[in-house]
């Protein structure tokens, strides 16, 4: 505030003065009040009140005090504590982390923007073409009408396929014959009144798909159903998370233990848990534990009583013990991207992914040499070493999510979209991939963590704060 005493000398005075004085002290409602005093050298009193320069400062000079106020919490001039500091500065980094987080996210939302008004200027030009182009001769194909002879008009046959949830397929043959007035002449048709029909209608049976009805097979997958809702966060640090259930639960926990991870902010440590489903709705956690180091994104995953999931800033995989409330085992994951260099398209650093099916623990995850393709790698639960890697062509940032069914990978299209599909599917069992089209559903319109639940057989999800869940059906595994 003394660096700032000669500008308002200048001001006030118009010229060089002499022995200004600046006093603080609290005025009646218990605030810091500053007073500056600079005698003037010409005028022995004030001849008319302040000027609105004047005033003016007054009114920064009070939004200064308030500042001032504010940021030592309403210390009067003594050293802030150290709490206090600590306070602010954690209140500032909150601040700062959704900041950025609403960044990326307006940053990725315009340059869709951008790829839509893209795509419609490219079917405007499109449609203008088809507008200019002209039109084909149009030919009639049906002679001219009269009323004296007739003939058959058609004969239409059609088979139809039910999709693969009915148990039957059906082969309908149809069999139509129309008498229309035409101007041919037919010696070997004869005369009927017009209007005849005749229909004619075949059902075959043919052999249903192989589909497991209780949902043990281990096959392709076959569709996902409607999400279903079980809880919404309460705040901003519940949009994005991930929440899990052990298939192989260890002591003290048992087998319905739920698990759930919020993953906004700069320090994601806290995991709650909770007894069953039922207590996860209502938001009861019985257990809080607090990892002993900072993790990144939504790809942690629990198998065998342990935690596993990526170390923040860093391609370091952590195997959490739950029991013991300690880290069992740590290793980096060979050329691994990290803190997002190969996200999925959702963004989140969700450079690496970690999940769990029938087969054990798996990591998805891309490396400078696949040139940011898929990779996925099968990784010991107790050292975390990679036991093998296999090299997609499916390309991480063009998919929103990915999962692992029985050694397959699927990946979905869109995690904003309402209606979108699972579109590649890789099976590590012969290193091959295809193209599929699997309907799915993002009720919520931002899904950012999708992982299989071999606990519950389910797909595990959270979509813009909440946590849904949807049931699979699967094929039986065919016989080798």
């Amino acid at each position: 505030l003394w660096q700032m005493a000669p500008a308002f000398i200048s001001i006030l005075g118009g010229g060089v003065v002499s022995s200004p004085s600046l006093w603080r002290g609290n005025d009646r409602g218990g605030r810091c009040q500053y007073t500056f005093t600079v005698p003037s050298p010409v005028e022995s009193s004030c001849p008319q009140t302040a000027g609105p320069e004047v005033e003016g400062l007054k009114a920064r000079l009070g939004l200064l005090e308030a500042l001032v106020s504010r940021l030592t919490a309403g210390d009067t001039g003594g050293p802030r504590t150290a709490g206090a500091e600590s306070g602010l500065q954690e209140a500032l980094n909150r601040v700062v982390g959704e900041r950025n987080l609403l960044q990326g996210e307006k940053e990725r939302l315009e340059r869709e923007l951008g790829g839509l008004q893209r795509r419609m200027e490219e079917m405007r030009r499109e449609t203008e073409k088809l507008r200019n182009r002209p039109c084909p001769p149009h030919t009639s194909m049906v002679p001219p009408m009269s009323s004296s002879t007739f003939l058959p008009l058609f004969h239409l046959s059609l088979s139809l396929s039910p999709s693969l949830s009915l148990p039957l397929s059906l082969s309908l043959s149809l069999s139509l014959s129309l008498s229309l007035p035409l101007s041919l002449s037919d010696p070997g048709w004869e005369y009927r009144a017009p209007g005849f029909q005749e229909l004619k209608a075949e059902v075959t049976e043919v052999p249903a798909p192989d589909v497991s009805e209780d949902n043990t097979g281990c096959g392709e997958l076959l569709s996902v159903a409607e999400p279903v809702t079980h809880r919404k966060a309460d705040n901003i640090a519940g949009k994005y998370g991930v929440w899990m259930q052990d298939p192989e639960a260890v002591s003290p926990y048992g087998p319905d233990m739920v698990w759930r991870i919020d993953t906004i902010g700069t320090e994601v440590r806290q995991m709650f848990g909770y007894e069953d489903m039922e207590q996860l709705s209502k938001g009861f956690p019985s257990k809080v534990l607090l990892l002993p180091e900072l993790m990144e994104s939504t790809g942690a995953t629990l198998y065998r009583g342990c935690l596993y999931y990526q170390r923040r800033r860093s391609r370091t995989i952590i195997r959490y013990d739950l029991a013991s409330e300690s880290i069992a085992a740590r290793r980096e994951l060979p050329h691994a991207g990290f803190h997002g260099q190969y996200p999925y398209s959702w963004g989140g650093y969700t450079d690496i992914d970690l999940s769990v099916d029938e087969q054990g623990l798996w990591a998805v995850y891309s490396t400078s040499k696949a040139k940011g393709a898929i990779v996925i790698s099968k990784l010991d639960p107790n050292t975390l070493e990679v036991k093998r890697s296999w090299e997609t062509n499916i390309r991480k940032n063009s998919v929103a999510n990915s999962f692992m069914i029985c050694g397959r990978l699927y990946t979905v299209s869109s995690y904003a979209a309402p209606n979108t599909f699972i579109n590649h599917m890789y099976d590590t069992a012969s290193s091959q991939g295809k193209a599929v089209a699997i309907p799915f559903k993002n009720k919520y319109r931002y899904n950012c963590m999708i992982d299989y639940s071999l606990a519950q057989r389910k797909l595990f999800a959270w979509d813009n704060f909440h946590i849904v869940s949807y049931d699979l059906r699967l094929g039986r595994q065919r016989a080798d």
